[in-house]
This record gives C-alpha cells, structure tokens and sequence, in this order.
C-alpha cells in the first residue's frame, strides 16, 4: 500500500522589494500627527473668521489697535518659502553631491531661523503699539495662531539641525530624513494661508 502524496501549497515569499514599498513608520507618524494639526489650525482660523466676521461696527482690526505690518510679514513670508525650496534642492543633492547637500540644508536653517527671528522683531513692536492677548480679540487670536505657527517652526528648525549633524556624520537614515522634511514643508505651506488669513 502506497503512503498518500502530500502536495506542499506554495507561499508567497516575502522580497526586500515588497518591504521597501511600506511607508516607514517614521514618516507614517509624522503624517498622522500633521493631519492632527492640520485640523487643529482650521479650528483656530476658523474661530478667527467668525470673530472678524461678527466685529462691532464690521471694523476689524478694532479701534485703537495698529495695523499689522503686512508688507514686512511678505518679505518674511519669501523668506520661508525659500527655506522649503533649498531643503528640497537639498533632499534632490543629496544621492549625488552630500557636501552640496549639506550646504543647501543648512541654507534652509538659517532661512528658518531669520524667519523667527523677524517674526520675533515683529512681535517686540506690536507689543510696544499696544496690541497683547488681551487688547483686544484681534490680538488674542494674532499671538495665538501666529504664536503656535512659530512654536512648530522653531521645533522643525531644531529636528532639521539635527538631521544635518546626522548628515555630516554619515549616519542620517533616509525615512529621518523624509519625516523631517514632511514637517517642515507643513510649516512652511501653512504660513502664506496664515498670512492671508489673519494679516489681510
């Protein structure tokens, strides 16, 4: 009597070219906690247009208050902008030419960095002109939205000197890297819907 034949089901071998397909749990984080914050500033700004909306006499900013100073705010706006396209010059360099990498990140910090430092010079004024949290509702709602926009930029500025420490050492891994880069582009696509929204 013949023992019976056992056919072997095939299995599905798992590739190196399958794994590197699944978006690294870095950058995964990073987009769920952007979409979080996402939300969280369309509620601010939300808030914003309803108080603006429903100002006494359709006046806003209210009497008494200044102007914010728009013209500079766009020149420091350029400023960001620029920061986001030399980090993406850089990601581009950095396969081929890691020394022009480097320096084209470094660009990008000190663009952030000149950004909050503006933003800061901007801030030192209007405090001197009067207008604080609790001035008014249109000052509350320009240190609170303005202020958590700085917050996040000045966070993104510190990880991303931190991706060019790893960098020079030669130990940068490539999903930091992107999840690095995906928060500051966040900060920097958000700042000109910031701009318009709360300073025209």
């Amino acid at each position: 009597m013949s023992s019976p034949t056992i056919i072997a089901e095939p299995r599905l071998a798992v590739t190196s070219e399958s794994t590197s397909r699944r978006l690294p749990n870095s950058v995964l984080g990073m987009i769920i906690f952007i979409a979080t914050e996402v939300m969280f500033f369309a509620a601010l700004m939300s808030a914003h247009t309803i108080a603006r909306a429903t100002a006494m006499g359709g006046v806003w900013p209210p009497a008494g208050q200044p102007r914010l100073p728009v013209e500079r705010t766009a020149i420091n706006t350029a400023i960001l902008l620029l920061s986001g396209i030399l980090l993406w010059i850089g990601n581009r360099r950095i396969s081929t030419d890691r020394e022009s990498a480097l320096r084209y990140v470094a660009s990008a910090i000190a663009s952030g960095i000149a950004f909050v430092s503006l933003q800061g010079v901007e801030w030192v004024a209007l405090l001197r002109e009067g207008l604080t949290m609790t001035s008014s509702n249109h000052g509350a709602f320009f240190y609170l939205i303005v202020g958590t926009h700085a917050l996040h930029a000045v966070v993104a500025i510190m990880a991303l000197t931190w991706v060019y420490v790893l960098m020079r050492r030669g130990t940068l891994a490539p999903s930091t890297f992107i999840a690095t880069q995906v928060f500051w582009y966040f900060v920097v696509i958000l700042w000109p819907i910031i701009y318009l929204r709360v300073y025209l």
